[in-house]
């Protein structure tokens, strides 16, 4: 799918599940550094009442880097979304998003005439906290090679400790979603390491305040906060219910920042609140 910025044109990949005849479509975005393939599980056990849609972000996974580090921002993502809602020829949709995800999902929701009918936000809100972010600028555009697939997933554990419990296979899952062979024979995160530019414009050691986007949101919203996350913090998720959409928040125990939706319990979650409706 061809997008454009102020500095030229871009390809966006995306992953689609489901019958591309059914009209209830679900958009799934995914963290910073992750990719479509986070949702393969959640996408298989929704894709017979959804058509399901997965895209890399520009600058991950399948998806082309931009020419210009600076406009990996939010609303270039937001016109890349508008630009593959519009590929799909609907008048409503649902979103879920973690993270960077539930970010952009906040931005489109808020707008006049958004299609977005129903909204999941995982892990993230409207006033982001400083010490998470500083926490995830240590890592962002500075993983280094790896020699081996081995050694790639042991620095995915570390760095994505906070997703808490997982087995080995899914660990390793985690890993492939995220890594590509070099030609040298050896691994590399696979997004471009220029989306820490931008990135490291917000780290100022203050919160990201986007209440008056949470506050002109309309459409049912349903909050997935890890019980130990800290991007999240309890005192938001209250204040999310209480204001804009307010919003229904379960918390997740014994996970951080932020849950993977891979098992069957979170992904229980939000098929309830997608399909009650």
């Amino acid at each position: 799918m061809l997008c454009a910025s102020p500095t030229g044109l871009h390809r966006v990949s995306y992953l689609e599940w489901g019958d591309r005849a059914n009209p209830r479509v679900l958009l799934c975005v995914h963290g910073l550094t992750r990719s479509a393939h986070d949702f393969d599980f959640l996408a298989r056990s929704l894709c017979r009442d959804y058509r399901v849609l997965c895209p890399d972000l520009p600058g991950r996974g399948e998806s082309q880097w931009l020419k210009n580090a600076a406009e990996y921002v939010l609303p270039i993502y937001v016109s890349d979304m508008v630009t593959l809602i519009a590929r799909l020829d609907v008048e409503q949709l649902d979103w879920l998003g973690t993270s960077l995800g539930g970010m952009i999902g906040m931005a489109l929701a808020s707008l006049p005439q958004s299609p977005v009918r129903r909204l999941v936000l995982n892990d993230v809100g409207p006033l982001l906290s400083a010490q998470a972010l500083q926490r995830i600028g240590t890592y962002v555009g500075k993983a280094p090679a790896f020699d081996s697939l081995d050694a790639a997933e042991q620095y995915v554990r570390a760095a994505s400790a906070p997703f808490g419990p997982h087995t080995d296979a899914e660990w390793r899952l985690l890993t492939e979603h995220v890594v590509r062979a070099r030609p040298d024979g050896g691994w590399r995160m696979h997004y471009d390491p220029a989306i820490a530019v931008a990135y490291a414009s917000h780290d100022n050691g203050k919160d990201i305040d986007l209440w008056p986007l949470y506050d002109a949101i309309r459409c049912p919203t349903l909050v997935l906060r890890g019980e130990q996350s800290d991007l999240l913090t309890p005192a938001t998720a209250l204040d999310m219910q209480k204001r804009g959409p307010k919003a229904r928040v379960v918390e997740l125990t014994g996970v951080g920042h932020a849950p993977t939706l891979i098992h069957a319990d979170q992904i229980a979650l939000v098929k309830e609140f997608l399909l009650e409706a």
